[in-house]
């Protein structure tokens, strides 16, 4: 029975996941972005995000909390050098999950589990937009600028527009 436990076995034994947790939390660190199942996405979330919280405050217990959970120096030395910078200002929320689909085999729910700041489409679209600011603008300026390149004279030999003639004074 399961009263009480709200952890996902996963169908596995406890040294077995945890040791499958840690791999999946060092390869989300190194690629930032990693497929999988939705079971094991939710439960990577619960697992790695709380390690990302701890690498804000760069200290040696705080490096040796998470690499107990990691063990690869690799991976350790990657989230304090190049995520906790990134992440310090945000509050928490530092993975997504999008559904992908079921996988051909099993029919199993298939995730992309990604780093939110390590996104470049999404980030980008966000700061293009909130740095270009469009006014609105009446119809009338258009169809008066179209209205002026139609009214414009065309050369007949070329079909080319002729070059603009001076207008007297």
């Amino acid at each position: 029975m399961r009263h009480g436990n709200k952890n996902n076995a996963l169908g596995r034994k406890k040294a077995h996941r945890d040791s499958m947790l840690s791999n999946m939390a060092c390869s989300l660190i190194e690629h930032k972005r990693i497929q999988t199942t939705l079971a094991k996405a939710k439960a990577l979330r619960g697992f790695v995000e709380p390690l990302i919280t701890k690498s804000k405050e760069d200290s040696t217990h705080s490096r040796r909390v998470v690499f107990s959970y990691l063990r690869s120096k690799e991976a350790t030395a990657a989230l304090f050098r190049d995520v906790a910078p990134k992440v310090a200002e945000r509050p928490g929320g530092y993975t997504r999950i999008i559904k992908l689909g079921n996988r051909l085999g099993d029919a199993a729910e298939l995730a992309l589990i990604e780093m939110v700041d390590f996104n470049t489409l999404y980030s980008a679209k966000e700061k293009a937009g909130a740095e270009v600011k469009r006014t609105r603008r009446s119809r009338t300026k258009a169809k008066a600028a179209g209205d002026e390149a139609a009214a414009k004279p065309r050369s007949k030999a070329t079909g080319e527009d002729a070059p603009a003639e001076p207008q007297g004074e």
